[in-house]
């Protein structure tokens, strides 16, 4: 058994078909290569390892945050060190945006975020319980502007579905992105999707 972790006997049908993301591994940096060797062992994450425990991992009980395709990190770090009292949780499959994110952990001394780099699917389906996240944010998720490219959307009603499974009920807010501050500069009009998990009604089943 690892630290922090518990395995789940109930994993949500979910497969992943063909993938939102293409993997372009740009050149690492001395320096991200270096936070990857030195900070992943206490800050990396593996979906395969089974479901976190997250009071174990970060030994506390905070509300948690999860952001899906955190880039470089920027809006995750910003976030983590304005609201100390809240856990993050990173997802983002290129290694530069992780090794940058883990250097910006270190500076900053920021203790309040864990990172996986993989597949988001087979992190929610792997390693997240049900009802177990505040809230899941997924900022700009459509580079697939054309309509040939709406496979590769990820957000669907199957990832919704799960998105569902693994939010406990609440309301999300979220900061302004550097990709946000782009398109308003470029005269685009920026629209979000928020979802609320309901309460079930009193005696319903």
């Amino acid at each position: 058994m690892i630290p922090g972790r518990c395995v789940s006997d109930s994993q949500p049908n979910q497969r992943r078909g063909i993938k939102s993301y293409v993997l372009r591994q740009g050149r690492l940096t001395p320096g991200q290569q270096h936070a990857l060797a030195e900070l992943w062992p206490r800050f990396g994450l593996e979906a395969a390892d089974g479901v976190i425990e997250a009071e174990s991992l970060f030994g506390r009980s905070a509300p948690r945050v999860v952001e899906i395709g955190f880039g470089m990190g920027d809006s995750l770090i910003a976030q983590a060190l304005a609201n100390p009292h809240i856990d993050y949780i990173g997802v983002e499959v290129h290694k530069p945006g992780v090794g940058h994110l883990l250097m910006s952990m270190r500076d900053h001394g920021c203790e309040n975020i864990r990172v996986f780099s993989e597949d988001s699917l087979d992190v929610l389906r792997l390693a997240i319980a049900a009802h177990s996240l505040d809230v899941v944010q997924l900022f700009f998720p459509d580079p697939w502007p054309k309509k040939k490219h709406h496979k590769r959307r990820i957000v669907n009603a199957g990832f919704v579905d799960l998105l569902a499974s693994r939010l406990a009920p609440g309301v999300p807010v979220r900061p302004e992105t550097k990709f946000e501050r782009r398109g308003k500069k470029l005269g685009h009009r920026i629209r979000d999707l928020a979802y609320r998990v309901k309460r079930p009604a009193a005696g319903a089943h």
